[in-house]
């Protein structure tokens, strides 16, 4: 009945403990890999701003130092030793802000890179297009000049046909007529006439030159992945429109503005590049991303040495089981967790009791993971020691009851100062 009864809760015991004995194993791998994904996207801005090969060798020891002082912080209490935590935090937090800043030059890429290549077209737009007005103000005001001068002389020409001409002498004043004066006059008005018409032509060229590049220049969209011949027929529109309008101006006897560049094409083609004025138009997205994948890392990295490492074997097992049996003090912390004093009893100081074989103990499990300091005075078990425990105190009892049964064995039971001993020597040997 009894086994009937316990055979369910001991396979869903058993299903557990491998359940959590193997996310135990995957967070090694999980572990390296966000490591290893955090260290591309930090090498990837400080590839921009230094060497490659030394950003590669700055980007593993951030990363490593970032895994390390995780697994750190999860063996140490700060009451314990209050200097190395600080230490161990301040180093912590200064890698994890050189990753985070760097690997936001990468999150930044992959949430604004469109909004970025659509924003320098449309600043290269709107600058040519402000050229482009100034080239069809520049027409307006100079052919009204042109036609300006040109009206200008035909009312001379008018006088001169009327015989008023302020100029005319005064024996030919009031002779209405093709005269010498009149042709002189009239030739003139039909030079600027020519004129008006010869820049109306040419500006009529120039308009549809415009266009065309209009045309071709609102056919980019929002493409940056634009064939080197496309972009080179763009440029060289550009270029003839702005040799015409300057020609026009030169002739004219008129100075003419600075025409905005185009990017070359493999500067507007290039890939995303990172700088520092990114941080002026901060991407709260980018950054969380950046520093979630250092969070994840931190977190299991600290999980990974919460749980203590690698199993004892079967006389470290009995070492632990005996050593700890000597503590005195004990009690359930805060954290859930057993709690021992490993400072003599005031009973034991005035006894002048040898507690060596109990420090002993107390230090290797502290060293070997499955005790950790709290502070000076007290240790608390880690989680992987309480099976350990709970496995000898089980055969402990079935010893005991073994013992009421059955006559004494020739062999006595082994001491703590025997099974420290015998360890000691198979360590040495």
């Amino acid at each position: 009945m009894n086994s009937y009864t316990w055979a369910p809760g001991q396979l869903i015991n058993q299903a557990q403990t491998t359940f959590v004995g193997l996310l135990r194993v995957l967070s090694i791998p999980i572990v390296l890999m966000l490591s290893a994904a955090s260290g591309f996207t930090t090498y990837y801005g400080l590839s921009f701003f230094i060497t490659p090969w030394i950003a590669l060798i700055i980007t593993i020891a951030v990363q490593s130092i970032i895994v390390i002082c995780s697994l750190e912080i999860a063996s140490i209490h700060w009451r314990a030793n209050p200097l190395r935590y600080l230490l161990v935090s301040i180093t912590l937090l200064v890698s994890v802000a050189v990753s985070v800043s760097f690997s936001y030059f990468k999150f930044y890429e992959i949430s604004e890179k469109e909004t970025i290549e659509l924003q320098r077209l449309a600043a290269m737009k709107q600058s040519i297009g402000e050229y482009l007005k100034t080239i069809l103000d520049a027409k307006a005001a100079l052919i009204k000049e042109q036609q300006t001068v040109a009206d200008k002389a035909g009312e001379e020409a008018n006088l001169a046909f009327l015989g008023t001409h302020p100029s005319m002498k005064e024996k030919h004043r009031n002779k209405v007529g093709h005269g010498p004066f009149w042709e002189q006059y009239n030739k003139i008005h039909q030079d600027e006439v020519s004129k008006v018409d010869l820049l109306a032509e040419k500006f009529k060229v120039l308009t549809r030159q415009i266009g065309d590049f209009r045309i071709r220049l609102n056919s980019l969209g929002g493409r940056s992945d634009i064939s080197q011949d496309e972009y080179q027929t763009l440029v060289s529109q550009y270029t003839a429109v702005q040799s015409v309008f300057e020609n026009i101006m030169s002739d004219a006897g008129h100075a003419f503005p600075a025409a905005p560049l185009l990017l070359p094409y493999a500067e507007y083609t290039q890939g995303f590049k990172p700088s520092f004025a990114m941080w002026l138009a901060f991407s709260w997205f980018a950054f969380a991303c950046a520093a979630m994948v250092d969070l994840f890392t931190i977190i299991l990295s600290y999980r990974l040495e919460f749980t203590a490492p690698g199993p004892l074997t079967e006389d470290e097992q009995e070492l632990a089981y005996q050593c700890l049996r000597e503590f005195k003090e004990l009690r359930i912390n805060h954290n859930d967790e057993l709690e021992l004093v490993i400072e003599k009893t005031e009973l034991e100081r005035a006894r002048k009791y040898s507690d060596w074989n109990r420090s002993f103990g107390a230090a290797y499990l502290l060293n070997r993971g499955y005790l950790r300091k709290i502070d000076d005075r007290t240790v608390e078990f880690a989680p992987n020691l309480y099976p350990i425990i709970a496995s000898r105190l089980g055969t402990s009892q079935v010893d005991r009851a073994s013992v009421q049964e059955t006559p004494l064995r020739d062999e006595p039971p082994r001491s703590l100062k025997d099974t420290v001993q015998r360890l000691y020597h198979e360590r040495r040997r």
